[in-house]
């Protein structure tokens, strides 16, 4: 046979396979909430969540109607804060019916403007004439005037006046982020936060008229000690811990800066990230995962960059030490001391399209690193359709499903 007929002949096996492969395609197609979702959590005393849950192939999207009003919110780990908000606001709402809530606004209506004025004014100048106490409650509020604020931190003027030491106080109390992009929370939380700064209001007293909620947010270790320095740490803090840290793990001083500053990351994500990047002890090329992370162009793709970091850090403690981070093709791997590939990619529902295909065939055919045996580990944080998981174990790659359940998550 000539080379060209054997050429021919590829072609067509070729042609012929990708048919095949190509009838196994699926066709997005949105699912019912009642595939998502156990039926006691469709609908709580102040929510329902509407039954069409749109799907793009990767992220659900949901529409949560309340009391409180619609909301929208894009992936599953983002519906569970949702819900958690949810009940917060109505608890907060609870509080600010109370007496002594009602006292301490009329303390707050009290307090002189211009206290906050002169603070944001001339900060040095104005704690020159207050106690040693106040200017410790301060003291922190300075340095933020003069650091560049992230996405979802409270006005210059709120931070002098306490206020969001209150605010991170409740919402941690609460088991909600201080920093959420959620308006009526934020709303919600600034009130109770103004009342506690003026009165002393503190979650326990300002619960104490309602009898208790009995709200409590179960959390592992390592979530619950970063949901501590989040309410204990302001913005600058967290942001001189980040740097001190990536400094550490040998991250360049201009893509920390770049990380940092990264408009569409609020403090928490920062911390969370920078959290699991430290558990990393011993793997190389960390700094790879920070210079990918600036890509996250929006809330969604922020949160998915945080999920790939918890992925990482709780593989690396849990299942086997991550050796190397080994970016290939807009992918982020790395490479474990067992030989597997991991591949963490934070995902709703996966389905099986050309565009993943055409991605895992080049990663299978074209990646190389030190220490890989050829097993690629794809680890989601929802799931994936039966389809998709058939192709890409056909690929040899191992699929591990709804991971957030086995490691270490904050949503």
């Amino acid at each position: 046979m000539s080379i060209k007929n054997i050429i021919a002949a590829i072609i067509v096996l070729f042609l012929l396979v990708s048919v095949t492969e190509a009838a196994d395609y699926e066709q997005l197609h949105n699912r019912s909430i009642r595939d998502v979702l156990p039926a006691d959590q469709i609908s709580g005393p102040h929510y329902k969540i509407r039954d069409t849950v749109r799907s793009d192939g990767f992220m659900d999207h949901f529409t949560v109607d309340s009391v409180f009003g619609v909301f929208e919110v894009t992936g599953d780990g983002a519906l569970r804060k949702l819900l958690r908000e949810i009940r917060a606001i109505a608890v907060l709402r609870k509080i600010q019916d109370t007496d002594v809530f009602k006292k301490s606004l009329e303390q707050a209506a009290q307090k002189p403007l211009d206290f906050g004025r002169n603070l944001v004014d001339d900060p040095g100048k104005t704690l020159e004439g207050v106690s040693q106490g106040i200017a410790s409650i301060f003291n922190s509020a300075y340095t933020a005037v003069t650091t560049k604020q992230q996405k979802g931190e409270d006005s210059k003027v709120d931070a002098l006046l306490s206020v969001s030491a209150y605010k991170r106080d409740y919402a941690f109390q609460l088991g909600v982020d201080v920093y959420s992009s959620n308006p009526v929370l934020q709303k919600e939380l600034d009130r109770v936060g103004w009342a506690g700064a003026a009165g002393s209001l503190s979650f326990s007293a300002a619960l104490m008229p309602l009898g208790g909620l009995g709200y409590v947010v179960s959390l592992p270790r390592l979530g619950q000690q970063i949901n501590e320095f989040l309410r204990e740490s302001p913005p600058s803090k967290i942001r001189q811990v980040a740097q001190e840290r990536l400094s550490g793990m040998d991250v360049p001083p201009d893509l920390i800066q770049l990380f940092l500053e990264n408009p569409n990351f609020t403090p928490r994500h920062t911390a969370v990230i920078v959290a699991n990047l430290s558990r990393l002890n011993g793997t190389e090329n960390r700094q790879a995962f920070i210079r990918f992370t600036l890509k996250a162009s929006d809330e969604p793709s922020a949160n998915f960059m945080m999920n790939m970091a918890e992925t990482l850090g709780g593989y690396h403690e849990k299942v086997s030490p991550l050796l190397r981070i080994t970016p290939h093709d807009n992918l982020i791997l790395a490479v474990a001391k067992n030989g597997s590939a991991v591949i963490p990619f934070p995902l709703d529902y996966g389905t099986w399209t050309a565009r993943p295909e055409l991605v895992y065939q080049n990663l299978i055919s074209t990646y190389q690193a030190p220490g890989f045996k050829g097993l690629f580990e794809f680890w989601v944080t929802g799931r994936l359709s039966p389809t998709a998981r058939k192709q890409l174990e056909k690929r040899n790659v191992l699929v591990v499903e709804q991971v957030y359940q086995q490691l270490e998550f904050m949503d």
